[in-house]
């Protein structure tokens, strides 16, 4: 059955549609279909909008094409949540920040995301006031030999079995890793590509393909 036999628009002939990246979750924006953007869609695999300020169906524009990975359907069958993957990062809608509560976590579907913001934010500032402006100022060597240092009490944690050891050392890790991308500013959604790339795909045949790269030069 067809997208569109399954969608319940509005009075106008719309549907509104969560647009999130498939990669982080994040949610980018808020758009809405007609069945004709919905049929072209679901039949290209490109989002196609429909602009109610313009009146009119928005193609996908070359470069900045968001091809979507997952359709869902809200159970009152007027909402679509579309995982999109996104070729242009800048386009995120929600990056205005009215309101945070000033004592919770940062309200984000990517921890990772959130942190490595912060990293980056923190890289500028003096060295004696910062942990990671301190490890930026020391250089790349000091990066890698941290990393090393946490994967090594990561492996001690899990070999003394206790999970919470194994969380925590994990997290240390993380962090630093995400230190090391933010050395090279590349942020997470690149390793979510890397990953999504590689899914569905025998590790084997994986590893084997990048030992065929690596004899080739």
């Amino acid at each position: 059955m067809a997208l569109v036999d399954q969608v319940q628009f509005d009075k106008d002939g719309l549907v509104p549609a969560v647009v999130r990246d498939a990669a982080s979750g994040a949610v980018l924006m808020l758009s809405h279909l007609n069945a004709e953007a919905l049929a072209k869609t679901e039949a290209s695999g490109l989002l196609h909008r429909y602009s109610r300020s313009k009146g009119a169906l928005v193609a996908p524009q070359e470069g900045t094409a968001e091809v979507v990975r997952e359709a869902r359907l809200s159970c009152s069958g007027d909402c679509l949540l579309l995982s999109v993957e996104v070729q242009d990062t800048a386009r995120d809608c929600f990056s205005t920040l009215l309101w945070q509560d000033p004592q919770g976590t940062p309200a984000t579907d990517d921890i990772l995301q959130a942190v490595y913001r912060i990293v980056q934010q923190r890289r500028t500032q003096p060295a004696d006031q910062s942990y990671v402006a301190s490890l930026f100022a020391k250089g790349l060597d000091k990066i890698l030999s941290k990393i090393g240092e946490e994967a090594t009490e990561t492996v001690v944690a899990g070999k003394g079995g206790d999970p919470e050891e194994v969380v925590s050392e994990t997290a240390d890790l993380f962090f630093h890793v995400l230190v090391l991308l933010g050395y090279y500013d590349l942020p997470p959604e690149r390793i979510y590509a890397e990953l999504r790339r590689r899914f569905g795909v025998s590790g084997l045949t994986e590893k084997a393909s990048r030992s065929q790269k690596g004899g080739a030069n």
